[in-house]
């Protein structure tokens, strides 16, 4: 098995070397990289902290509707994400007038809760394999393993991340691949293992293959 550090974000080199295996590897995956190229920029959030909050923003939402939500929770802080105190001295009413739904709300109190009680310190999870950072989360309230894998993803910058239970990647994968309906886990497995050990960066593009403006 090929062994890497934890703590190693995307470089440049990795990304160029994940585009040609997927390139390489599946032609219909050529085929989205040919047309959209480097997305490398394309992560998001890199703050820990900053990334669990978006991914409860973007839990179960479209993603154009998720991210008009998180930009006018941002601007009730002046285009930034609260620090947790911040956070905390905000009422209810006015982070819900943002659009933040009730039990959102709740899943980022509980975590800036646990961030100023230093029960959590996300600032270690970088040393950590990708299998202990999501338990660790899972205590979290609102976080499961899809927002645990989000945060591998677009927090810690792990190239070999593939979340199984996302419906933009499920869809994407039914459109993409020609498919009469949304993929099994099984399937969605299978397709996968030709694109490891860089199946975030396939993720990342099946999602970007679904921006139909490009299209």
């Amino acid at each position: 098995m090929r062994k890497r550090s934890f703590e190693t974000l995307v470089s440049n080199h990795t990304w160029q070397k994940g585009m040609r295996h997927l390139m390489k590897s599946d032609r219909k995956m050529a085929e989205i990289i040919s047309r959209f190229g480097s997305i490398n920029r394309e992560w998001g959030p890199s703050d820990p902290y900053e990334a669990i909050v978006e991914s409860f923003i973007y839990q179960q939402i479209a993603g154009s509707a998720a991210e008009a939500i998180a930009n006018k929770f941002r601007g009730l802080y002046g285009g930034r994400f609260p620090k947790p105190r911040e956070f905390l001295r905000t009422s209810q009413k006015r982070v819900r007038g943002a659009g933040i739904s009730p039990q959102k709300y709740s899943y980022i109190k509980d975590l800036c809760e646990r961030l100023v009680r230093k029960e959590l310190d996300l600032k270690t999870l970088s040393r950590l394999p990708d299998e202990e950072v999501i338990a660790i989360l899972d205590d979290v309230k609102g976080i499961g393993r899809w927002t645990a894998e989000m945060f591998l993803m677009f927090s810690l910058r792990r190239v070999d991340v593939f979340p199984l239970d996302d419906l933009g990647i499920q869809n994407a994968v039914r459109r993409v691949y020609g498919l009469r309906s949304a993929p099994s886990r099984e399937k969605l497995k299978s397709l996968s293992e030709r694109w490891a050990p860089y199946r975030s960066i396939a993720s990342l593009y099946l999602w970007k293959s679904q921006d139909t403006k490009t299209l």
